[in-house]
């Protein structure tokens, strides 16, 4: 459900070759699944638990505790188990609205998933939230260095065949905007599960039901609002 302090609907003015989106609190909510699993593990490394949670998402999760530089902790092993946690617990994940809609109606070849998340947990949420995954989707063992990086979004216009110039990347954190800024691409900021309102020069949607996507004859892709929507 979108924030009060969602901004209202803007929308680009230009059409692309294609859209890459990112998953978690772009297409679909695992917010309160993933800082549940997130929560108990910085609990049990003395962290400040309310502090730390902001700063998880987004990225992958081995990047997240080597940041920490936590005395004695093995990144890559706590990111598996907490890997294992966020696999068991899908209660409550969900897609934003107008997500499987929208998604629907791209052309196939059109269109792929760059996320931060493993290919086991994406294919995991993508499934509990009932949207079907793309042909092409880029996760976190398909780059050596995660979001803000912009390698994600530049191998998933590669994988679609398009220059990033001519891509819209959707995303909803501060490391993926910057990611798809640094890969050459235009950003849309969705704003479903922001719980204050994030800053930015962006086109901006709070979800995806009051949009629709405009194929041209030459396969350009637009984002239009829906009839008898009012402007905003």
């Amino acid at each position: 459900m979108s924030s009060p302090a969602s901004p209202a609907i803007i929308l680009p003015s230009r059409s692309y070759a294609a859209f890459l989106f990112d998953m978690d609190g772009t297409i679909l909510n695992s917010t309160a699944s993933a800082e549940r699993v997130w929560g108990r593990w910085a609990a049990r490394m003395g962290l400040d638990v309310e502090a730390f949670l902001p700063t998880m998402h987004g990225k992958r999760g081995v990047d997240t505790i080597a940041a920490l530089n936590l005395p004695g902790v093995d990144p890559v092993a706590e990111a598996d188990e907490i890997l294992r946690g966020e696999i068991d617990d899908v209660e409550g994940v969900v897609a934003l609205p107008g997500a499987v809609e929208f998604l629907a109606a791209l052309p196939p070849e059109r269109w792929a998933i760059v996320t931060s998340s493993p290919i086991e947990l994406a294919m995991r949420r993508l499934s509990a939230a009932g949207i079907q995954a793309p042909r092409s989707m880029v996760t976190a063992e398909d780059v050596t260095i995660g979001k803000p990086d912009p390698q994600g979004y530049r191998l998933g216009s590669e994988r679609l065949g398009v220059d990033p110039s001519q891509v819209l990347v959707f995303e909803d954190v501060l490391a993926g905007i910057q990611a798809g800024e640094a890969a050459g691409a235009d950003v849309m900021v969705i704003t479903a599960t922001h719980s204050r309102r994030l800053d930015t020069r962006h086109p901006t949607i709070p979800s995806y039901a009051d949009v629709v996507t405009q194929v041209s004859e030459a396969g350009m892709l637009a984002i239009r609002r829906k009839s008898g929507d009012s402007a905003g």
